[in-house]
């Protein structure tokens, strides 16, 4: 059979009515993408790049770096911490990188959750394969062996990237790249 049959005709038109309000509303907000992340630009958050810049957005749970020279420009789904209380925002910077992290839990985590115990590398870590330490104390950009956190409020503080993106991130942000948690 050539041609549109009057089922398919119906079908397209039906689709089609339900795609145009999200083009719509996709064109009318340029700030946002597909993904919901809401654009970033590294000038609106740091005076210069320095040696790479990272905002991490956790009200659209991403993660964005440039590089140094502002020739590569990245951006991960993350993990956020699960409330406002665990979230620290602000200024800080890159202090430590570790592969393969051995993890210790917090204070507050252990008020919470007395039966957690420190744990070396491996694949129950949950700081996964790569961890990136900041400035400020028990604060990490990691990875993460449950990819069930990605996109969700899921942490006690921390950023958390799947391990193939902390481990690409990783390797392109040397100590020192500046951080702004927002």
């Amino acid at each position: 059979m050539t041609g549109l049959s009057r089922r398919r005709t119906l079908g397209l038109i039906a689709f089609g009515g339900l795609a145009m309000p999200a083009i719509a509303r996709a064109q009318t907000t340029p700030d946002r993408n597909i993904s919901s992340f809401t654009m970033q630009k590294w000038q609106d958050h740091f005076d210069a790049l320095g040696l790479g810049a990272i905002v991490a957005d956790t009200g659209s749970r991403a993660l964005h770096f440039w590089s140094g020279d502002g020739q590569t420009y990245r951006v991960y789904p993350t993990s956020v911490p699960i409330s406002d209380e665990l979230t620290k925002r602000g200024h800080t910077e890159i202090v430590r990188k570790k592969e393969g992290p051995s993890w210790t839990p917090t204070a507050s985590m252990m008020e919470r959750f007395p039966d957690y115990r420190p744990m070396g590398p491996g694949p129950d870590n949950p700081l996964g394969t790569h961890a990136m330490y900041l400035s400020w104390p028990a604060y990490l950009i990691h990875g993460t062996h449950d990819t069930r956190k990605i996109g969700r409020l899921s942490s006690d503080g921390c950023i958390g990237l799947y391990n193939e993106k902390i481990e690409e991130l990783f390797g392109m942000c040397p100590v020192g790249t500046q951080v702004r948690i927002i």
